[in-house]
């Protein structure tokens, strides 16, 4: 058995790439010096798709394996991934066609009127018709073609736009639960075949020589696990050269990444327009934004700046969010959406690679693994890689990785499902009929069980099992403000990782997202992690502070001032 791999990252590929390597014999240990998907991960469009505009720049095999991934996620992942239809507003038949041309050829655009730049019938017609070619999805209704008035739409301004076509796509709601799920599954593979795995959040790695050590952050002069790779896979996204700085290897610039910014809303009228369905138009300046159905409200994004600085410290800007709203309103002049509608914000760095002088939308979504050959163990790179794709990523870096190792592939993930996709409920009455029975076994109303089941899927009745199974049994109060058992938060607490008041309400409860968020449940949280012994009792308001601090200054969300209720 070879000694583990050396994963640096715990997103969305560091954990796709351990969990393809315990299929195939070979453990890890994942280092990341912050949370489990806390960068771009955490700061998507939240969607699984093909990537329409790729066919533009000619990318039809990533368009191809796009699709490929995203029909395979709504069949293994049901929990996480939806099925999504999307609508395009059209103003004009001919518009982009010479773009989209020069840019399939490769030949830098001429300036151009805003009507030409803009996709018309033609273009959009073509792409969708490929689009569907590639997916050769029977599950999903195929692209169509609707004036803008009809009752069948989304209704948007129907003075500008003409026609809308619409096609299908898929949502991922919580790329954040996505990922745990993909860690829970490696775990569980490598226990049962007695591999090694372990994750260390909030650590740094180093290399001396062939040996790593790992070390936590806040006292980097302990030592708390030393071992030699047998390969090093620095999965940082866009922190990828910054990693390689850090642990002395030298290399060339490796990535190129763009910073996009999100906004969510909990604006009724426009929640009520979309009726769970999306919007995908251009901007003024062609850049793509999507105006997205989200839990209560809407998202929308996204922007595509370049961004050099430190990853972690991007940030949506007030140019950011007027040029997303000005997209809004565009499309719903009689809602005029203000800045005060914005309920809160985030923004992520894309891992793209480092490329020559190039518009950010042409850099390509690619992804590989770039080779090191000035360190003494072997370390790979992953350039790119987006969520649509991260498990066929995983898998061709395990193949490159096993072939390195001596090693033969004796399996993949491409059709295991995720934990909680089993045994999945065939459709809404029948899932609604599931949770209602567990509700009743567990005496919870129905809200809470289909809040913890849109975390963890049909895990949820062995998870409240085993909730119930510590001194005083189940203990179904709820969090305040919020539909979730304190039970089931003491359960992920002691099974998921979970080091701060931030890694639950961001990446586990999934709280940042609930527009009733408040400094009770803060406090609650809080008096949760200190009782599991992750917090010491003085410095429970401290911690508090510092999760209210990043909410405002981060997200731009505010707590709810009221106390809140219970259930």
């Amino acid at each position: 058995m070879p000694s583990p791999v050396l994963i640096l990252g715990a997103g969305i590929n560091g954990a796709a790439l351990a969990r393809e390597l315990a299929l195939n014999g070979v453990g890890s240990i994942i280092v990341d010096t912050h949370d489990i998907a806390s960068g771009a991960t955490a700061a998507s469009s939240r969607l699984i798709h093909g990537g329409l505009r790729y066919l533009e720049y000619g990318e039809f095999d990533l368009v191809r394996e796009s699709l490929e991934e995203r029909t395979r996620w709504l069949r293994l992942a049901p929990q996480f991934v939806h099925p999504l239809r999307l609508f395009i507003p059209i103003r004009n038949r001919r518009g982009g066609l010479l773009t989209a041309a020069r840019r399939f050829l490769g030949v830098k655009p001429r300036r151009t009127s805003a009507k030409a730049k803009t996709r018309g019938l033609w273009a959009i017609r073509a792409g969708l018709w490929l689009y569907d070619v590639y997916a050769h999805d029977p599950t999903l209704p195929r692209r169509r073609l609707y004036k803008s008035r009809s009752p069948e739409v989304v209704r948007v301004d129907s003075a500008k736009y003409r026609w809308m076509y619409s096609f299908s796509d898929a949502q991922i709601v919580y790329p954040e639960r996505f990922t745990l799920a993909l860690l829970e599954d490696a775990r569980q593979i490598a226990q049962g075949a007695n591999l090694p795995f372990e994750i260390f959040t909030y650590h740094r790695a180093s290399l001396d020589g062939t040996t790593a050590r790992i070390t936590p952050n806040e006292r980097p002069n302990e030592i708390v696990r030393t071992f030699e790779p047998s390969a090093v896979v620095n999965a940082t996204g866009a922190w990828v050269d910054r990693t390689l700085a850090a642990m002395h290897v030298s290399s060339k610039p490796l990535m190129g990444g763009t910073k996009g910014s999100h906004f969510i809303t909990y604006h009724e009228r426009l929640r009520d327009r979309l009726a769970g369905r999306a919007i995908y138009v251009e901007a003024s300046d062609g850049r793509p934004v999507f105006v997205l159905p989200f839990c209560e409200g809407t998202i929308v994004g996204t922007t595509d700046l370049p961004f050099s600085d430190d990853p972690a410290a991007a940030i949506a800007t007030p140019d950011e969010l007027e040029y997303l709203l000005a997209a809004v309103n565009d499309l719903f002049p009689d809602l005029r959406l203000e800045t005060g509608d914005i309920a809160m914000h985030y923004s992520g760095v894309r891992p793209l690679p480092a490329t020559g002088p190039t518009t950010p939308a042409a850099v390509t979504r690619r992804h590989w693994l770039e080779a090191n050959d000035s360190a003494a163990v072997p370390l790979y790179s992953i350039i790119g890689g987006k969520l649509t794709t991260c498990r066929s990523l995983a898998e061709e870096a395990a193949g490159t990785i096993l072939t390195r190792l001596g090693l033969n592939r004796t399996t993949s993930s491409r059709d295991r499902r995720l934990p909680g996709a089993d045994n999945y409920p065939s459709d809404a009455a029948a899932l609604a009929d599931e949770q209602q029975r567990i509700a009743s076994r567990f005496a919870l109303d129905r809200n809470s069980v289909a809040a913890i089941w849109s975390l963890v899927g049909t895990r949820t009745e062995k998870i409240l099992e085993d909730s119930s199974t510590g001194t005083g049994g189940l203990d179904s109060n709820c969090l305040t403000g919020t539909p979730l058992p304190r039970s089931f938060v003491r359960w992920v607490i002691a099974n998921e990782s979970v080091t701060t008041i931030e890694d639950l309400v961001e990446r586990r409860l999934m709280l940042l997202y609930y527009p009733k968020l408040s400094r009770a449940c803060l406090n609650e949280l809080a008096q949760l992690l200190a009782e599991s012994g992750r917090l010491a009792s003085d410095q429970l308001e401290a911690a508090v502070g510092r999760a209210a601090n990043r909410l405002s200054n981060h997200f731009g969300k505010q707590l709810d001032p009221g106390i809140g209720h219970q259930g």
